[in-house]
């Protein structure tokens, strides 16, 4: 798979992965402030954004970022994943652990909890049947903040408006996949890894972002105050700072 990704700045790699519902605009305030210190390399995964549609598994998604990664040479990167796309970096640094130099995991998750797997699957059969609205619609509702929604109604539109632009089909198989997952034995980590996430986001609550740093041996945990589920853009600054903090020790 072919992925299409903006590739901005230089010096060490930073690889952004977003997750379900978004696209690498998802990190557009995280490239503005990585990129004169980093070389940021941001995919659109397969079956979203500019990328080709193709069969959506856990392992494909993977194994594009592998392939993304070998060919642009780089030998190691530091993943930084949103949602989803903290799967993707968790499996990456353990099935590849010479490609990777740091994680950062922002609204993580690892497997979808049983309570949940009935509305993802529901949200699946919307997505075929009546297209991608109301899912934006409920998407901006429970997965921003109500500071977001009344004090940026920008950034919620833009949420929306990421979760509309999605194709339909790719998106529903992608609901099925989550709703398989097994979690990743972090514990094996032994890399450097920062845990962030919401104290209001829904997705990642600070418990399950808790425990998932509990599992990673020596990773720092953050929670942002009035913060949902899409983190790098509802606490865009705040986000920065931690990414730049983290990544130049």
């Amino acid at each position: 798979m072919n992925l299409k990704y903006d590739d901005v700045g230089t010096g060490t790699p930073v690889v952004l992965v977003h997750g379900l519902g978004g696209t690498g605009n998802v990190f557009g305030a995280q490239v503005a402030a990585l990129s004169p210190s980093f070389q940021v390399v941001v995919p659109d995964l397969r079956g979203c954004g500019r990328s080709d549609k193709g069969p959506i598994s856990i392992e494909a998604l993977v194994a594009d970022v592998v392939e993304l990664i070998d060919g642009a040479g780089f030998e190691s990167v530091h993943l930084v994943g949103h949602s989803l796309g903290t799967v993707i970096v968790q499996r990456l640094a353990l099935e590849h652990p010479q490609m990777v130099r740091s994680i950062a995991l922002i609204g993580p998750i690892q497997a979808a909890p049983e309570a949940a797997k009935t509305a993802i699957r529901d949200r699946a059969e919307q997505a075929r049947k009546a297209g991608l609205t109301g899912i934006a619609d409920a998407t901006v509702k429970g997965g921003t903040s109500p500071e977001t929604k009344r004090d940026h109604p920008e950034l919620a539109a833009f949420v929306r408006e990421l979760v509309m632009r999605q194709d339909p089909e790719m998106y529903a198989q992608t609901c099925e996949m989550i709703i398989g997952l097994e979690p990743a034995e972090i514990e094996k980590l032994r890399i450097p890894a920062l845990v962030v996430t919401g104290d209001q986001d829904a997705t990642s609550p600070p418990a399950t972002a808790k425990a998932i740093a509990g599992k990673i041996p020596g990773s720092k945990y953050v929670e942002l105050p009035q913060c949902g589920h899409w983190t790098p853009i509802e606490k865009a600054a705040a986000v920065n700072e931690l990414l730049l903090q983290f990544l130049t020790k």
